[in-house]
């Protein structure tokens, strides 16, 4: 399955607009976690830059999806497929309320 198709299965679980606002903070908060640790030189803290979203996004599933993230399966192009959804909330093509 291409990163398109991926995508495409990626977005049916996450319908439900708070979901994806909790990736969409998720998203910011790793962004903000990920410059301050290079920006103070804390190198070692970058290892878990991957994991910040986690907590934010399952609740979105947990609370308001009630199923399973995709990144218990494929959590390469779950992380890829949350940069574009995060995007995409950006540019205004997906609602988080």
């Amino acid at each position: 399955m291409n990163m398109n198709e991926y995508y495409h299965e990626y977005l049916k679980l996450h319908q439900h607009p708070k979901c994806r606002l909790m990736h969409f903070i998720g998203i910011n908060f790793t962004i903000a976690y990920t410059l301050t640790a290079i920006l103070t030189g804390y190198w070692l803290l970058l290892l878990f830059s991957p994991f910040v979203v986690y907590p934010f996004a399952w609740s979105g599933h947990y609370f308001f999806e009630k199923n399973k993230p995709a990144a218990f399966k494929n959590p390469i192009k779950a992380k890829i497929a949350d940069f574009i959804m995060y995007k995409d909330i950006l540019l205004g093509r997906l609602k988080i309320w």
